[in-house]
C-alpha cells in the first residue's frame, strides 16, 4: 500500500474543516484553525516540493536507471515551524542513496524569518496571491535567491483556488437557514476597467448560527445571474428560508420571489432610508428620517402600514420624488414586522455583510484593480470567511421558535395545524401596497 505525503492528510484535514466547521470541544477560533491549516499545509507542500527538485521526480515516480543514482524518499522526521498562531507540526522529508545528503534551505529560512510566512499568509489574503509577491517574501534577503521554486508557488495557489470551489460545491442540506441575505459588492477588474459584481449570499440558522453561504461572480444583480444563483443553491440542498432579504434590484427582487416563492421578501431597509433621503434636502433629512424609523420600528405589521400611511400624507406633497421611491415595494419593507420583535433588527438590513464589505474595501484600495478573476474571488472569499467567524449568534427563545413555526405554516412553508397547506401571504401583501 502507498503512503500518503503528510500534504495530503493536511489536505483532506482543511477539506473536512471546509464541510463541517470546528467540531468537538475545540476552543480554536475559526480564524486561529483556517491560518494554522493554511500555514501547516503550505509549510509541507513546499517541503514536499523542495525534495522534489532535489531529486527531479515526483512522489512514487520511476525513471529508471537514474532513480538509484539520484536516491530516493526516505519518510519523514517530525518537526514543528513556530508561527502567529503559535508552533505547528511539519514533516521534514528524508533521503537516502542520494550523491549528496538533503538539507531543506526553506525551513531553517523560515525558523528565522517567521514574519516571512506570516505575510505570505497575510499576501495570499490581502493581495489576491501575486506569484511575484510570493517568490519576494521567500527571497534570502542576503543571497537574493528565491527559497521557493517557481513550480511550488503554482502549486500554492492552484490548492487554494481549490478550497474555493470546494466552498461553493459544498453539500448545503445542513444548513437548515431561517433568515437569507444576499448583497453585492463591485471591484474593479483589468477587463476593460469595468466593475464586476460579486454576490454574497449568507444565513441565519434556525440554531441562531450566522454562516456564509456563497460567494460568487456575477456581473450584474440581473434576473438572470440571482436566479441562476438561486437554483444552485437549491440544488445543492439550501432548505427553503423564512425570509429574503435584500436591496432593491429589479431582477434580484424577480428571482427571489421566483426562487422562493413562499419566503417572506424583505426589502433592506437601509437600502431604503438612503434612497429616500438622499431625495429630500438636506435641511428636511432629520424630520423624515424620524417618521421613517417610526414605520421601520413599528410594533406590529398593521400599526406599520398605518405609520407609512402617515408619512406619505404628511410628506407627499412636498417630497413627491422622495415618497413615491418610500411608497415602491412598501410591502416587502413593512415584511419584517411579521417576524419576533427581537429579530427584526438582524433581518431587516444587509448591514452584517456591508460592513464586512468595510474590511473587504480597506483591503483591495491599495489594489488598483484585479488581473484575473481568480485573484479577486479569492481575495473576497477569503475576507468574507475570516469576518464570518467572528458574526455572534442570534439567540432564539422557545417562544420565539413557536412564533416563527406559526410563520413558517401560514406562509406554506410545513403543514398548517390541520396537516394542509398554510396560508398564503397574498391578503398581507395586498393590504400593505401603497394603496392601502
Amino acid at each position: 500500500m502507498k503512503r500518503i505525503p503528510p500534504s495530503e492528510r493536511i489536505r483532506e484535514e482543511v477539506e473536512q474543516f471546509f464541510r463541517e466547521g470546528i467540531t468537538g470541544n475545540s476552543e480554536e477560533s475559526i480564524t486561529g484553525m483556517l491560518l494554522r491549516l493554511g500555514a501547516q499545509r503550505l509549510v509541507q507542500e513546499a517541503l514536499e516540493q523542495e525534495v522534489t527538485d532535489f531529486l527531479g521526480r515526483g512522489y512514487y515516480e520511476h525513471h529508471g536507471q537514474e532513480t538509484a543514482f539520484r536516491g530516493h524518499r526516505n519518510g519523514y522526521e517530525p518537526g514543528k515551524m513556530p508561527t502567529a498562531e503559535g508552533a505547528i507540526p511539519v514533516y521534514i522529508p528524508q533521503t537516502r542513496r542520494t550523491p549528496e545528503p538533503f538539507h531543506s534551505t526553506l525551513l531553517p529560512f523560515l525558523r528565522q524569518n517567521t514574519e516571512a510566512l506570516n505575510r505570505l499568509v497575510l499576501e495570499m489574503y490581502a493581495r489576491g496571491l501575486s506569484t511575484r509577491d510570493i517568490e519576494d517574501t521567500f527571497r534570502d534577503p542576503k543571497t537574493q535567491e528565491c527559497l521557493l521554486s517557481r513550480t511550488a508557488v503554482s502549486q500554492l495557489t492552484d490548492d487554494l483556488w481549490e478550497e474555493y470551489e470546494t466552498f461553493i460545491e459544498r453539500d448545503l442540506s445542513g444548513f437548515n437557514a431561517l433568515y437569507l441575505f444576499v448583497d453585492a459588492i463591485y471591484e474593479p477588474l483589468r477587463r476593460a476597467g469595468l466593475r464586476e459584481g460579486i454576490l454574497c449570499v449568507w444565513a441565519i440558522l434556525q440554531d441562531g448560527r450566522k454562516v456564509l453561504i456563497h460567494v460568487v461572480l456575477g456581473a450584474t444583480e440581473s434576473y438572470a445571474v440571482c436566479l441562476d444563483l438561486f437554483r444552485d443553491l437549491i440544488r445543492r440542498g439550501l432548505p427553503m428560508p423564512l425570509s429574503v432579504t435584500s436591496d432593491g434590484a429589479p431582477g434580484l427582487l424577480r428571482a427571489i420571489e421566483e426562487a422562493f416563492p413562499q419566503s417572506l421578501r424583505i426589502r433592506c431597509w437601509a437600502h431604503k432610508m438612503r434612497n429616500v433621503l438622499e431625495k429630500v434636502p438636506q435641511s428636511a433629512r432629520e424630520e423624515v428620517k424620524a417618521h421613517l424609523q417610526t414605520v421601520r420600528d413599528a410594533p406590529t405589521p398593521e400599526a406599520g402600514v398605518q405609520a407609512a400611511a402617515d408619512v406619505l400624507e404628511r410628506f407627499g406633497e412636498e417630497y413627491p420624488s422622495a415618497m413615491r421611491s418610500f411608497s415602491l415595494d412598501l410591502g416587502a419593507s413593512l415584511a419584517h414586522l411579521r417576524l419576533p420583535i427581537a429579530h427584526r433588527k438582524y433581518v431587516r438590513t444587509t448591514n452584517l455583510i456591508e460592513r464586512s464589505f468595510v474590511e473587504e474595501r480597506r483591503r483591495t484600495k491599495i489594489i488598483p484593480y484585479f488581473t484575473t478573476e481568480k485573484s479577486c474571488l479569492k481575495l473576497v472569499f477569503a475576507t468574507l470567511w475570516r469576518a464570518s467567524e467572528r458574526w455572534q449568534r442570534v439567540r432564539i427563545t422557545e417562544l420565539e421558535q413557536k412564533q416563527l413555526d406559526v410563520l413558517a405554516s401560514d406562509l406554506g412553508l410545513r403543514p398548517g395545524p390541520e396537516g394542509g397547506p398554510g396560508k398564503k401571504t397574498e391578503q398581507y401583501r395586498e393590504k400593505s401596497s401603497p394603496a392601502a
